[in-house]
């Protein structure tokens, strides 16, 4: 990286894409926090240790990496049960995890994740998020879970409508929405300032102007609000649910972390990630969020993007960004607690919107649509339950649907010369495939010579290799003639026949 800052016009191109990630960061950090349930500065020290020290790391050059939407339900839930001294301890030993997994070469495992599952894990995330920040739109306070948050909206509806202050503040919320989605369609000029921070900008002006009573951001101070987490925190870890909340931490982090990655380098014709390293640098960015009791982070697709487009070449236009960050809490405080909530809420409620692939909903549906089965099923149970459980039901759903897929087999009855019949499965014999196998196999008439021929299966399971043996011996007591069994092709254990009796 060093040796490119000889280059004036990298220096200065790094320089550049760190300020627009800056104001691209800004705004999320302190949204991402609030919606968490946190006090809004430990969204900027995630930021902020995102930048400078998983910046320096190696791993992805370009990616970067802070506090994210996707992780905002699972973080708003362990603090809830927990409470906020607990989620320092769970980010730490999340943060050991994933070193650990950087260590053992895990990274780049992580790939082999079905993208249904990610898809509807992102779906899923997209769709709890809307819920809970369409309440925080109208400064109301959400229903707990996703059935009631559905639930409530009829009331959320009426105290809208009604008018008061719900009304304004949603009303706020609203433009800022409406200000993100027209600004992509703007000229290129004006599109140099990032639409997240002008619409926050422009939300918090209005809310200044005409003296709005809306709530705004709490501000505690950045000493006050890192509280390191103690040894009575690590303590309650011990519990079912906790370790599952550790678990979802790790797991969801890292894939989003090393699937943002993937998505980064066909951006740019730089170095490739190294998958592993990544993974570790992301460890030691949630071990020091750990410790600073400060909220998990992730590589994110938003910054990521915004970093490349604004042409970065190296790490330090992340790293400074991280600087901006710093610089920014510790000189101007107080600017965080002008920022309407309401504002907030529509930045993440347009985010929540951009993690449903609405567009690819249709062509999966046609072209694939038991990956938009296992898309659609993550999704809704990550709403009804919750965000770990509903991704352990989308990987186990891929699983069997890998299983299913992959056991294709054929059943060849033939009839040859002297009356004997000869049954060819070919194949993949597994016991997902056991009730048509035997389905098959037990219609073949009783009084004449059977020849099964298994030598054409590429794969025969325990499982099917003891059901075809007690099916022969079944038909040869049941019947007058044996059964003979030819083996599969170079089976270390040849099938034994069945004998006559």
């Amino acid at each position: 990286m060093f040796s490119l800052l000889k280059d004036p016009s990298v220096l200065r191109r790094d320089i550049l894409a760190s300020l627009v990630v800056f104001l691209v960061a800004l705004p999320l950090c302190v949204g991402v926090a609030v919606a968490s349930g946190v006090p809004a500065e430990l969204g900027l020290v995630t930021g902020i240790v995102g930048g400078l020290i998983v910046g320096a790391l190696p791993g992805s050059s370009l990616q970067v990496s802070g506090p994210a939407a996707g992780l905002t339900v699972l973080v708003y839930e362990a603090v809830q049960e927990f409470g906020l001294g607990a989620l320092g301890a769970i980010v730490l030993v999340s943060g050991l995890l994933q070193l650990l997994l950087g260590a053992l070469k895990f990274g780049r495992w992580f790939r082999a994740i079905s993208v249904a599952v990610v898809q509807g894990m992102l779906a899923g995330i997209g769709l709890v998020l809307i819920l809970g920040q369409v309440y925080a739109m109208a400064d109301t306070d959400q229903p707990s879970g996703g059935l009631g948050k559905i639930a409530g909206l009829p009331d959320l509806a009426g105290s809208v409508v009604s008018g008061g202050t719900a009304l304004t503040a949603f009303l706020i919320g609203a433009g800022t929405v409406a200000i993100l989605v027209l600004w992509p369609r703007l000229p290129a000029r004006a599109r140099v300032i990032p639409g997240p921070l002008v619409a926050v900008a422009l939300a918090t002006a209005v809310v200044a102007v005409f003296n709005l009573p809306v709530a705004k951001v709490e501000v505690q101070g950045l000493l006050e609000a890192v509280q390191p987490p103690g040894l009575g925190d690590f303590g309650d870890l011990a519990g079912v649910a906790a370790i599952g909340t550790v678990l979802a931490f790790t797991l969801i982090a890292s894939a989003e972390s090393l699937f943002s990655a993937a998505a980064v380098d066909r951006m740019h014709d730089g170095p490739r990630t190294d998958y592993d390293k990544e993974l570790m640098a992301q460890g030691v960015g949630n071990t020091v969020c750990g410790v600073l009791g400060a909220l998990p982070m992730t590589a994110v697709i938003v910054r990521s993007s915004a970093n490349v487009q604004a042409g970065a070449r190296t790490a330090l236009s992340r790293i400074l960004h991280g600087l901006w960050l710093l610089l920014f809490v510790a000189l101007l405080p107080a600017a965080i607690g002008v920022i309407p909530l309401a504002a907030l809420a529509g930045v993440l409620v347009h985010a929540g919107c951009k993690l449903i692939p609405v567009k690819e909903l249709a062509p999966l549906w046609r072209e694939h649509r038991g990956e938009a089965v296992i898309l659609g099923i993550t999704a809704t149970a990550i709403l009804v339950t919750n965000l770990f459980e509903g991704v352990m039901l989308g990987l186990l759903l891929a699983v069997c649907k890998t299983a299913w897929e992959t056991s294709h087999l054929h059943v060849d009855v033939r009839e040859l010369t002297g009356g004997r019949l000869v049954a060819a499965i070919t194949g993949n014999a597994t016991f997902l495939r056991l009730p048509r196998i035997l389905g098959e196999l037990e219609a073949l008439p009783k009084d004449r010579p059977i020849e099964l021929d298994l030598s054409g299966l590429r794969h025969l399971d325990h499982a099917c290799r003891v059901a075809l043996e007690n099916w022969a011996q079944r038909h040869n007591d049941a019947g007058t003639e044996p059964v003979r069994m030819l083996p599969p092709a170079g089976a270390a254990v040849q099938v034994p026949s069945a004998s006559s009796t």
